[in-house]
């Protein structure tokens, strides 16, 4: 009666003392620290054209094209979130990584094995051992690996950190999505501007060639004046279909970012609108918002942390490996004894491995870990610079585009002026009719890049708040 109850007393002071052990023992390798990189409390870059340096609303910035008041726009923002495919792979990733997750936090726990089998075998008649029998047997094997140096759990370590990057991944697909699709809609309304531009020039570039061939049929003026109108006509009209290849382009490109085939939109977004125009004041923060707000910082400093860990998963294979093996199972010679207690087995005890020698292999591969830290360290560096750089570009590109806007913005009124005076004084006789030709080519160009100009400043817009980090929220990347 004694003797089972000290070997189930002496199994449960194993277990007690494995567990003692695996407590007081901290994972091996490198904890992780995050990076602390000192960065400018202040944009480099003077703030104009409305840039303010006040807090960014996380709200706000969240859904940055709503500031653009333009209802159309916020639809297809609607429409790409629910239906874009590079969205539903970046999702799919991350379901990915909460499995791989879920397959190393496996690790912490035993594992339970069932099997069965009926046997019936025949020795030799030669060796004596003739005799026929039938087996029968059924049992349940379990183990155990204690994780007594941590690499179990540097592993549900890495694969956490990489979880938490491949969210930050889905997040950095949604910045990318909504200035992708704000971008080519602001395209496609300023190749509907400057389709509107060439074909108002050309209209008035028709009356001025039926008003020098009517002046040439008259003997008013020489057939040089109304071919050189004839070709200026021409010139403009050969734009025009460059424009609506462009048009139609950048129509398929949203289409194709909604989820949708090509020339689906064409009817829907067939009647121009304007230009959305930025608002008055727009607020960037300071350069620590963008560092926190910036999904792919975060990814990169994710996959750092995920990297530190793999230091560890590789310095456990340098100790012994502990685990409990344990068997229970019923053998009998016919079906109907294989429940008696005569028939039950079992077997349960500890075991370790621990590899003495592999020529370094365990060594260069804590090496390879290690290096591949630095990169991911790099990496992280670096995503930080691009992001400042990214930033700082954009807040002086939308300032001084804004400048370049008023200017031709005052051209194009002057160059309006002088077609009219020209023309004036060329039905008057007063001056030659080159005079009249380049005054409708400067309108013309004047005209177009304006149009340009309108749609680059609230593109520079665009790129300024995806370079901040704007353009996801949580119920967005769910």
């Amino acid at each position: 009666m004694n003797r089972p109850y000290h070997k189930k007393t002496g199994n449960g002071w194993i277990l007690c003392l494995i567990w003692f052990f695996l407590a007081g023992c901290a994972a091996v390798g490198p904890d992780y620290v995050p990076p602390e990189k000192e960065i400018s409390s202040q944009w480099h870059t003077p703030l104009k054209g409305g840039l303010e340096g006040e807090s960014i609303d996380q709200e706000t910035l969240s859904h940055w094209w709503q500031t653009l008041n333009d209802p159309t726009l916020s639809r297809l923002m609607e429409e790409a979130v629910a239906g874009n495919l590079d969205l539903k792979e970046a999702r799919a990733r991350v379901r990915e990584a909460r499995a791989r997750r879920g397959i190393e936090d496996a690790g912490l726990f035993p594992y339970v094995d069932a099997s069965g089998k009926i046997l019936r075998s025949q020795g030799s008649e030669e060796t004596g051992a003739g005799t026929e029998r039938t087996l029968y047997a059924a049992g349940f094997d379990a183990g155990w690996e204690v994780d007594i140096f941590g690499g179990v759990r540097r592993s549900i370590e890495a694969a956490s950190a990489e979880l938490e990057a491949s969210e930050a991944s889905l997040r950095d697909v949604l910045v990318t999505l909504t200035a992708e699709v704000a971008l080519n809609y602001l395209e496609m309304r300023t190749y509907q501007a400057r389709l509107a531009v060439a074909e108002g020039n050309l209209k008035a570039q028709e009356e001025t060639y039926q008003l020098t061939r009517w002046r040439f049929q008259a003997g008013l003026s020489d057939a040089l004046s109304m071919e050189q109108a004839r070709y200026n006509l021409e010139n403009t009209r050969s734009q025009i279909p460059t424009l609506r290849s462009g048009l139609e382009a950048s129509q398929n490109r949203l289409a194709v970012l909604l989820g949708r085939e090509p020339g689906e939109l064409r009817t829907e977004l067939a009647t121009s609108a304007p230009i959305p125009v930025t608002p008055l004041k727009v607020a960037v923060g300071i350069p620590a918002d963008c560092i926190r707000r910036r999904p792919d910082i975060r990814q990169a400093e994710r996959e750092l942390a995920g990297q530190t860990a793999r230091i560890g998963v590789a310095t456990a294979d340098l100790y012994p490996k502990f685990s409990l093996l344990g068997s229970i199972g019923l053998e009998a010679l016919s079906f109907g004894k294989l429940a008696s207690s005569d028939g039950m087995t079992y077997s349960i005890g500890p075991t370790f491995s621990w590899r003495l020698f592999d020529a370094g292999a365990i060594r260069q591969n804590i090496n390879v870990q290690t290096a591949l830290q630095d990169q991911a360290l790099a990496r992280y560096e670096s995503a930080i610079l691009s992001a400042l750089e990214e930033v700082e570009n954009a807040l002086k590109a939308y300032a001084e585009e804004q400048n370049r806007r008023a200017a031709l913005k005052e051209a194009s009124d002057a160059a309006q002026q002088a077609v009219k005076l020209a023309e004036n004084k060329f039905e008057a006789g007063i001056i030659d009719f080159n005079v009249v030709l380049d005054a409708q080519r400067s309108r013309l160009s004047f005209e177009d890049q304006l149009a340009q100009s309108e749609g680059a400043v609230t593109t520079h817009l665009i790129t300024l708040y995806k370079a901040l980090g704007g353009g996801w929220s949580e119920m967005a990347a769910e």
